[in-house]
């Protein structure tokens, strides 16, 4: 099994797309697992949801549970399945619920300000 970790991430995080500010939060948590990055979770209310439209894209994580995912929209462009959730994850990772994560790209900026 993968060891994941989940604490409170510091500081305040944002997310950028398009020129436009989707989220800023001092409430994140931060996901570590094995050897992966970290990844930054964000409170959905923290989250700008009108940018972000459900899609039809799922997965599965024998650790996690079942993720759904968003496309965000921009005024100039639609990023593809750019953020996940995990609606009802599984106990051990119960903190995550109600959070989205992006993947940070050349189009997503995910990052510590």
């Amino acid at each position: 099994m993968s060891k994941i970790t989940i604490r409170k991430a510091d500081g305040t995080w944002t997310v950028r797309a398009g020129g436009a500010i989707l989220a800023e939060s001092r409430n994140a948590l931060e996901l570590t697992e094995g050897d992966y990055p970290p990844v930054i979770y964000f409170p959905r209310e923290d989250i700008a949801m009108a940018f972000l439209d459900e899609s039809e894209q799922t997965s599965h994580c024998p650790f996690k549970g079942d993720a759904r995912y968003f496309s965000i929209h921009t005024k100039s462009q639609i990023i593809e399945n750019a953020a996940w959730s995990y609606e009802a994850p599984k106990p051990a990772v119960a903190q995550i619920a109600n959070h989205i994560a992006f993947y940070g790209t050349e189009k997503v900026a995910v990052e510590r300000i």
